[in-house]
């Protein structure tokens, strides 16, 4: 359990690529923040991670997003690309389930990217917390370089 007077967490790159600000997203969805706050990150990675310790609480059977529950309770969706829904599935393999705990960096998503590239498909990849109305402060690393795993990408307060 956290200690109550530790109260910033993070948020890790469940991708590698470059990050960008949400509002430059084009997709108004995530521009306007409709599903949530957070940051993009252009993806160049293959394996989708684990941003954070929780459980699994939503998986698309698109297999192209899922959603994992903290332990602080904060939902953190991963969206792998814009309107990669209508791949059905196609290109995303999944490693895991919903109900199934996870660890940071633990691999969730394996991608086809020639695959998905191919079918015209954007990359870029929403990291978003959905219940950002619980989030005291919410700080993006935007415009940067991360690795999958390793770089924290967003840092916030309950």
């Amino acid at each position: 359990m956290q200690n109550a007077i530790q109260s910033t967490f993070q948020i890790i790159a469940p991708i590698s690529g470059k990050t960008m600000a949400l509002k430059n997203v084009p997709d108004p969805v995530f521009a306007d923040k409709l599903t949530g706050d957070g940051l993009a990150i252009i993806a160049d990675g293959d394996y989708v991670l684990a941003p954070c310790d929780g459980i699994i609480t939503l998986f698309f059977t698109t297999k192209h997003a899922f959603a994992i529950t903290a332990d602080n309770g904060i939902q953190v969706l991963v969206h792998v690309g814009l309107d990669t829904v209508i791949l059905d599935g196609r290109g995303f393999t999944a490693l895991h389930i919903t109900g199934d705990r996870v660890v940071t960096g633990t691999p969730i998503l394996k991608l086809d990217r020639p695959f998905i590239k191919a079918k015209g498909m954007n990359l870029i990849t929403p990291v978003l917390i959905v219940n950002y109305e619980k989030v005291t402060e919410l700080n993006a690393k935007s415009n940067s370089l991360v690795e999958a795993g390793k770089t924290p990408v967003i840092e916030y307060m309950l």
